[in-house]
């Protein structure tokens, strides 16, 4: 497994993965009719945006396989008072998880945010979203929570913070594979 920072070319790589993760993630979580209305092609453009830009900040895992994961993040998007950086997302494919994957991308993310003057950092899940206790592992503290409509439904996001990132930075560094 190697951790690499994402070149704007993984866009298409990014898109499949992300749409890959929300197929097995979010059955049962987000209406399955919204789910099968993504499109890959849709993505990518996304991804080719955001990592068109200067102040992206995102790192791929990938193997002789190829891309098999992503971490994305950078100045917050969305507020929490005393919280200046954001995980905005991570992905993998159903295959490489619990392998450590997840971990070297969050820490890689972390150490990237503490490098750039980010003091502290925060990720939204889905409340339904069993990666949260993968954050909770990492020293995440549910910090905020908020109402967000996905496919027609109202569903609950949870903020779980780290208000050093220092924290996240260890956590991730010595944190039991997930």
């Amino acid at each position: 497994m190697r951790i690499r920072d994402a070149k704007l070319e993984d866009a298409q790589a990014i898109a499949e993965v992300h749409l890959a993760s929300w197929r097995t993630t979010y059955p049962g979580i987000i209406p399955q009719a919204y789910i099968d209305g993504l499109r890959v092609a849709d993505g990518a453009a996304r991804w080719r945006q955001w990592l068109g830009e200067t102040s992206a900040i995102a790192f791929v895992a990938e193997d002789d396989a190829g891309i098999f994961g992503f971490v994305s993040g950078g100045a917050m998007v969305h507020p929490v008072d005393g919280y200046d950086g954001e995980l905005g997302a991570i992905y993998l494919l159903a295959t490489h998880q619990r392998n450590g994957a997840g971990r070297a991308l969050v820490q890689r993310l972390a150490q990237t945010l503490r490098q750039r003057g980010f003091r502290s950092c925060v990720v939204w899940a889905l409340e339904a979203n069993s990666a949260c206790r993968f954050y909770e592992r990492l020293g995440g503290v549910r910090v905020a929570s908020q109402p967000i409509e996905i496919g027609g439904v109202s569903l609950t996001e949870i903020a779980f913070g780290w208000a050093a990132i220092g924290d996240l930075c260890s956590a991730a560094e010595g944190a039991p594979k997930s």
